[in-house]
């Protein structure tokens, strides 16, 4: 991963900018020797956004099937059908 100072960054913002698009690698931006912020490319950030949501999704649905919060399949067609109207 590319790393840059923040003063670089403000100096030479389209050339990074350019490097970024061109290698798809994120650029980790430091301020005072510390981590700071990261950019990335736009489809990249959109698509672990994605990733995420689904992530989040799984999760919710590993906690209902521990919580015993599930519904049998003929239950979830009769849910789905009402949701559907």
């Amino acid at each position: 991963m590319k790393v840059e100072l923040v003063t670089t960054l403000k100096r030479q913002a389209t050339k990074i900018l350019a490097e970024l698009h061109s290698t798809k690698e994120p650029v980790l931006i430091t301020e005072h020797g510390q981590p700071s912020a990261y950019l990335v490319d736009v489809d990249d950030f959109e698509f672990m956004q994605q990733r995420m949501k689904i992530l989040e999704g799984v999760a919710r649905g590993e906690q209902a099937i521990r919580n015993e919060a599930t519904f049998s399949s003929s239950a979830a067609k009769e849910k789905m059908t009402k949701w559907l109207k």
